[in-house]
């Protein structure tokens, strides 16, 4: 059922920046800006890997899971708390206070999906929200929906940003990462309560047709003799164009035999004139059961296999009729002789090009606008939650599907997770699960009409704290002046266009 929510009198006019005493951080707080794309056609190639192959990638992709659920007993009261007056930096537009009773909560524009190549190498996502900025071209979420903390790479690859997200859907484009930001206690220590990413976005793109994937050629007949060799003529086609679907596949080369050094591919082949094998000692085949096997290499690339076989399988002995195998006898003992050569290997390269037209959708804050920043805010303030809950409680229940955007409201207490070295954590009373939901918007003082509010938190765990086996509790950072300070260097520079 759709919890409703009456809001009254909320006080939601800009709050000038001069107004508010704003805490003086360096920006050694800040860790040093990591590249997502940072190239044009870098990030045009990554739009080109969500929209290919008719979005397959995007549509396939799974929530992210990885630090997702905190165990019940590692949640506890934390410490959390302002390092300066509380104070707000205004959202993209001017809200006026509301006057009358709201029935039920319009979602925000500004919440969507970022979706990356998870370390496993396969699509996952999170939940994220725009934030504005001068460039208008901002984005929100977990630390580690951006850092890769399980291979303990830089970043995530691929990384966009698809606002309004559904189903393959993306009403207002996708915007491709250009530069990740995030707290310098984060990028070197992983410490949870700094586990937040500011990320700057190009401007927006759409493909300029329903038939995003425009074959230009196919690659089918380029053989190389190593893997080395192949990527590299792969990685070639990849640089020329905004797509490639396609994979390396090995080949045995019948016609030659394994080079030193080089892998080898073992097949067993047929031999003409087979003579009785009076040269297999008795000692290596004599502890052979029924089925089993052993090699006798005749030379570097090529040898036998003996397999003791059953008295039927025997039959009358010698070469079977394709050639491939002899059967013999050895001192009451049933066996069979294949013979194998170790070919070479070479290396196919097969896939097509594809061109992918793209077009320019302008800055993501001009088509859906940006959430504002509140730091340094009291604890017990009443916050909403907005994100893509996904995942079964820990009781196997499914609540959420992860397909739509779902709200919470609940007031913020203090919080801590030691599990993940995060001490002053702030929690909120809710059901959401925890795949697909990390990255959730946590909005202070948000207007239904406008749907603007100021942006005071982002989940980064969930939690069943009384043991029911129901998720209950979701956590975020802290957001104080520290916070401020990422988002303000953040905020500093452009992305513009990619086509």
């Amino acid at each position: 059922m759709k919890r409703t929510l009456a809001l009254g009198g909320i006080a939601a006019g800009l709050l000038a920046s001069a107004a508010i005493a704003a805490p003086a951080h360096a920006d050694s707080d800040v860790a040093p800006p990591v590249n997502l794309a940072n190239t044009n056609f870098a990030a045009k190639q990554v739009a080109a890997f969500w929209y290919g192959q008719n979005k397959a990638n995007l549509i396939n992709a799974t929530p992210y899971n990885v630090e997702t659920t905190i165990p019940t007993k590692h949640v506890s009261t934390g410490g959390a708390s302002a390092d300066s007056k509380p104070g707000v930096v205004g959202s993209s537009g001017d809200q006026k206070a509301a006057t009358a009773t709201l029935k039920n909560i319009n979602l925000p524009k500004t919440t969507g999906k970022v979706f990356f190549i998870g370390g496993d190498g396969k699509p996952h996502w999170c939940s994220a929200t725009a934030v504005q900025s001068q460039y208008k071209n901002l984005v929100a979420t977990a630390g580690h929906c951006v850092y890769d903390t399980v291979s303990n790479k830089d970043t995530l690859d691929k990384w966009v940003f698809i606002p309004g997200y559904y189903q393959g859907k993306t009403p207002w484009g996708i915007y491709v990462g250009k530069t990740a930001y995030t707290h310098y206690d984060y990028d070197v220590y992983e410490d949870g309560d700094r586990d937040y990413a500011f990320v700057t976005v190009y401007n927006g793109v759409l493909p300029t047709s329903v038939s995003t994937d425009k074959v230009k050629n196919w690659v089918d007949n380029r053989v190389f003799e190593t893997k080395a060799e192949a990527e590299k003529a792969r990685k070639d086609l990849e640089l020329k164009t905004t797509g490639w679907a396609g994979e390396i596949k090995p080949v045995v080369d019948r016609e030659h035999l394994r080079q030193r050094g080089e892998e080898g591919a073992k097949e067993y082949v047929s031999v003409d004139g087979w003579c009785e094998l009076t040269g297999i000692a008795k000692s290596s085949i004599d502890t052979l059961v029924r089925g089993e096997s052993t090699d006798k290499r005749l030379g570097r690339d090529f040898g036998l296999t003996i397999t003791r076989v059953s008295k039927q399988e025997y039959g009358n002995g010698g070469p079977s009729a394709d050639g491939k195998a002899y059967y013999f006898t050895k001192d009451n003992g049933f066996y069979k002789a294949t013979f194998w050569v170790l070919f070479d290997v070479d290396y196919k390269l097969r896939g097509h090009l594809v061109d992918i037209a793209l077009k320019d959708v302008g800055t993501l804050g001009a088509n859906v606008g940006g959430q504002g920043l509140a730091y340094n805010q009291k604890i017990g303030t009443g916050i909403f939650v907005f994100g893509y809950p996904s995942g079964s409680h820990p009781d196997g229940n499914y609540a959420f599907t992860g397909k739509t955007l779902k709200w919470s409201y609940g007031k913020t207490f203090k919080a801590a997770a030691p599990s993940m070295k995060a001490e002053e954590l702030v929690g909120i009373k809710s059901s959401f699960t925890g795949e697909g939901s990390i990255g959730s918007s946590w909005l202070y003082r948000y207007s239904s009409t406008k749907r603007l509010g100021y942006l005071n938190g982002v989940t980064i765990a969930v939690s069943d704290t009384d043991g029911n086996k129901r998720i209950d509790t979701s956590v975020s950072p802290y957001f104080d002046g520290e916070t401020l300070a990422v988002y303000q260097y953040a905020a500093k520079f452009a992305s513009g266009k990619i086509v």
